[in-house]
């Protein structure tokens, strides 16, 4: 190769260099979804606009607590957007608790009032 040539060809090497942008490590920020500036909540909707379901992660902290998040990237910043989720911990008996509570009358107590249908009738 010439070298007339050659130095061309080390010319377009050094300006491709210097023309790409160095990449640089993001920065990570784990941040709640409600503290996020109004423009990035809307952002993080859009990009999961059927929910956060699919994409949510269960995040362990070293003391033993935990939350949920979900990913979201700009281009400077690598998030952990903190999801508030309502967990349902309570046990078959509580649930049972709040629908058959003591002072519901059933249908057996309702015919035991002492009225029978024709007293009612001629009300």
């Amino acid at each position: 190769m010439p070298i007339g040539k050659f130095c061309l060809y080390l010319r377009k090497i050094s300006e491709n260099l210097t023309m790409t942008k160095p990449t640089a490590p993001k920065k990570h920020v784990v941040a709640s979804f409600r503290n996020l500036p109004q423009e990035l909540q809307e952002a993080v909707k859009l990009k999961y606009p059927l929910g956060f379901g699919e994409a949510m992660m269960r995040i362990d902290k070293p003391n033993g607590d935990f939350f949920y998040a979900v990913p979201f990237d700009t281009e400077e910043i690598a998030y952990l957007v903190k999801i508030d989720v309502k967990i349902d911990d309570r046990t078959e008996e509580d649930e049972e608790k709040d629908y058959y509570d003591e002072d519901i009358k059933g249908a057996d107590e309702l015919q035991d009032d002492g009225e029978s249908d024709d007293d009612r009738d001629e009300m």
